[in-house]
């Protein structure tokens, strides 16, 4: 697994949807589409932030993923609902001035850094699962649309506020509005239109990049669990408006129900992603506390992903002891984490370090 000197990198220059991409954001870019050559790089939700019996204070770095396997994740996701209410918190409890630490450690050390957006309903002033129709109102005409602004407006302080003093900005993967083909969010089917939908992700990355000079995201575009390349592209707002395509994909049933899941929507995702020449993601996915399959990790996820060609599985958060989704130290499936982890094609930080 050698290196690749940058100019090998950067030699094809990257079709971006912001054209004034910093260097480091296109950089990004061209890692992630050769991650996929060498294997698929292991992510985790929060991993630095929190974990089974543990929270960051500030005083510490560590992880779940780290303490079981002796590695890091190559890819830190991490959340910033509420960043629009202003608040010291997420809605997950993690502190910003925190989270702003543990993306630049990543991303120093690095790793992928990967940012998903709970935003509060901004209509009922409820939570992301409130579905009270919204959409309309926060684009542009809408009654709510400047106040949609400030909101956007407090997620570029935050993604251009990813540097230290002078140095270049951290380089992120912002997944907002995910998965819209369900009907549990505000964005979501049950909620607003095709096309309302579109237009509300192409003016947030238009406010974003052209308003708000925020120059260093790459876009994923990722709706949930599907079943056919039309479904995939239902809520699509264009080539223009999309970096980087995703499916979040979660085991709720039997593990033959998963793969066969897996498998099947992946086969979308790489169909499409050869088409519009983006690279994809498991951009969500886990089997919550891990209970009943020791092996789950090698002869159920590994088995349906591996020379599937995506850059990364990204697994969700351990929050507590019933909402966890890798092994903590001696969970049943940490023996079989640690095979997985030496897989040559499984990638945690000290590979893909060597991507460069």
């Amino acid at each position: 697994m050698s290196c690749k000197p940058t100019s090998d990198l950067m030699k094809k220059e990257a079709f971006l949807v912001d054209i004034k991409a910093k260097q480091q954001t296109k950089y990004l870019y061209h890692r992630i589409k050769e991650i996929s050559k060498l294997g698929y790089a292991f992510g985790h939700q929060d991993a630095t932030a929190y974990g089974i019996g543990w929270k960051n204070d500030g005083t510490m770095y560590k992880s779940d993923v780290q303490e079981v396997s002796g590695q890091y994740p190559a890819v830190y996701g991490f959340d910033i609902g509420h960043i629009e209410l202003d608040h010291e918190h997420n809605l997950d409890t993690v502190n910003f001035k925190l989270m702003k630490k543990l993306i630049k450690k990543a991303h120093k050390s690095g790793g992928i850094v990967t940012i998903s957006w709970h935003p509060d309903n901004p209509l009922s002033n409820k939570s992301s699962w409130d579905t009270t129709s919204t959409v309309k109102q926060i684009l542009r005409g809408g009654i709510l649309h400047d106040k949609y602004k400030n909101w956007l407006k407090r997620v570029a302080n935050f993604m251009n506020g990813l540097k230290k003093f002078i140095g270049p900005q951290v380089p992120i993967v912002f997944r907002p509005f995910h998965e819209m083909n369900g009907d549990w969010f505000w964005w979501g089917a049950a909620s607003c239109t095709e096309e309302e939908y579109k237009r509300l992700w192409r003016e947030t990355v238009y406010i974003l990049k052209d308003e708000y000079k925020v120059h260093n995201l790459l876009y994923l575009y990722s709706p949930n669990t599907l079943n056919t390349e039309s479904e995939f592209l239902k809520y699509y707002p264009g080539d223009e408006y999309v970096d980087m395509l995703g499916v979040d994909i979660y085991q709720y049933g039997t593990e033959a129900e998963y793969m066969n899941t897996l498998k099947r929507d992946i086969a979308v995702l790489k169909k499409v992603g050869a088409e519009k020449d983006k690279p994809f993601a498991l951009s969500e996915t886990g089997f919550s506390m891990l209970k009943g399959v020791p092996q789950w990790w090698t002869k159920v996820l590994d088995k349906s992903v591996s020379d599937s060609g995506i850059a990364w599985a990204l697994f969700w958060r351990n929050a507590w002891m019933n909402h966890f989704y890798v092994p903590y130290k001696g969970q049943e499936t940490s023996k079989d984490f640690l095979n997985f982890k030496n897989l040559p094609h499984v990638l945690f930080l000290d590979e893909i370090q060597k991507i460069k």
